[in-house]
């Protein structure tokens, strides 16, 4: 008896507990309404089955309990209740599942006029690309992703010139429109999850899933993974902007656009010996084996190469200054760099285009400006802007404004002075010097020297 006393009360208790305490969620702030409709019937349905099988148990607890000298009655085959209970469990399930599949359908039928925005995941942080003044969004893919073009927008595209480009946490959208979200992923499985919106869609690498929605009141509202896709998932958070049309016209036209993004990323130099370099590099394919940007490339990047010490596959060591590159130009076998492979042919150049491409790499080398911006992209592309802020608020791991030449207590209690080789051990082995306060959830990263030399030179500059 004891024990069916308790069940009853945790029958009555949940039961109460629904109907008396306050626990629905907040109003929505689209149109899909219907969803919370659809849980509703879901909570209506699971609730009633709770009930009738908690009743059920106390029954059978009070009828069939013990007693001294009587034994319960066994019936192990009924054929007629196992049919009650195959017809009953069959309309709960489809009245589970019918409704649910109905609106998702809706949810995935996107109306002809919606506006189209693209999310891109990534571990830990967002952004978003939205059509220029054609309407259209340019081709994308992950052959184009790299530390200046970390969306992957096909730059031959034409369509992709006028995308404008939102790099940060802070999607905004315009009320009462049709909005299609198309959400990529570029690294693990992540979701795009806005609670008030009832908007919520997985993102699978090497997908495009979608769905749609109409905000129907301005307001701010917070944007969540709804997916563990991390030891930094808590952190990945942004905020929606829901405000009246002409504001977010006003917002979406203070943005760039992807080919001014480009066209910062290459300086657009004044001097015309440097831009004629770089138009030389391109005619004769250079730039096909030696990165401007500090990326990862078949021979030695030119992102810092100027001015700076490379060792020798000899394993002497070689000052990169005009005379060694006209002999790399010319003679590129004579002295190859250590890690390379000697592929490059010698090119018959004459003194005016070799001063001109050795103008394009001093430009590249001694541009301090260009190695601290090479070292944003990087920063953005590879996440770590998720992780350490520039601005001096809170984040997850060490902020980046004012560490240079900074004394950090570390984990295990002692001090250390923030330097560069700190800087680079902290890249390439995160778990070996964890500063005190902070987990050690940083991953390590394989970076080639010009992007550690980048990188360096961002962190330092803030």
């Amino acid at each position: 008896m004891a024990l069916a006393l308790v069940f009853f009360i945790i029958v009555a208790g949940s039961v109460l507990f629904h109907l008396l305490n306050p626990w629905h969620a907040t109003e929505a702030a689209s149109n899909w309404g219907s969803i919370d409709q659809t849980l509703f019937l879901t909570l209506v349905i699971t609730g009633a089955f709770f009930v009738a099988i908690g009743l059920f148990i106390i029954v059978a607890l009070i009828r069939y309990r013990h007693r001294d000298g009587t034994r319960a009655h066994s019936d192990p085959e009924s054929r007629r209740l196992e049919w009650w209970l195959i017809g009953i469990t069959t309309v709960g399930i489809v009245g589970l599942l019918a409704p649910g599949l109905a609106i998702y359908s809706q949810f995935v039928r996107v109306p002809d006029d919606a506006y189209e925005v693209e999310v891109v995941g990534q571990q830990w942080q967002w952004a978003f690309r939205f059509p220029g003044a054609d309407g259209t969004m340019g081709a994308s893919g992950i052959d184009w992703i790299g530390a200046g073009n970390p969306l992957g927008v096909d730059p031959g595209d034409p369509a992709g010139q006028d995308d404008i480009i939102v790099s940060g946490n802070e999607l905004r959208l315009p009320s009462g429109r049709s909005v299609k979200m198309l959400l990529r992923s570029k690294d693990v499985l992540h979701n795009f999850y806005i609670p008030q919106l009832r908007a919520k869609m997985d993102m699978v690498p090497g997908l495009v899933s979608y769905f749609w929605f109409v905000p129907t009141r301005p307001g701010s509202f917070e944007i969540l993974c709804a997916e563990f896709c991390g030891v930094g998932h808590y952190n990945m958070r942004g905020r929606l902007q829901v405000e009246e049309p002409a504001g977010f016209e006003r917002w979406l036209g203070e943005q760039p656009t992807f080919a001014q993004l480009q066209s910062e990323q290459r300086g657009q130099p004044s001097d015309p010996q440097v831009e004629r370099g770089r138009q030389l590099a391109q005619r004769h394919g250079c730039v096909a084996c030696h990165s401007l940007d500090g990326s990862q490339s078949l021979g030695p990047g030119w992102l810092g190469l100027y001015g700076s010490r490379e060792t020798l596959s000899d394993g002497s060591e070689v000052k990169v200054d005009d005379a060694y590159l006209r002999e790399s130009i010319l003679d590129p076998a004579a002295r190859l760099v250590e890690g390379y492979a000697p592929v490059m042919t010698a090119y018959d150049l004459d003194e005016a285009s070799l001063e001109a491409l050795l103008a394009l790499i001093r430009s590249l080398g001694s541009s301090t400006e260009t190695l601290v911006e090479t070292g944003r992209q990087l920063a953005q592309s590879l996440g770590c802007l998720a992780c350490h802020s520039v601005d001096g608020s809170a984040s997850p791991g060490p902020g980046w404004q004012g560490l240079l030449g900074r004394s950090e207590t570390l984990a295990d209690g002692s001090q250390i002075r923030v330097d560069e080789a700190y800087l680079r051990s902290s890249i390439l082995e995160p778990g070996a010097q964890i500063v005190e306060g902070y987990s050690p959830i940083m991953p390590a990263y394989d970076l080639d020297e010009a992007e550690l030399k980048a990188l360096v030179a961002f962190i330092g500059a803030q």
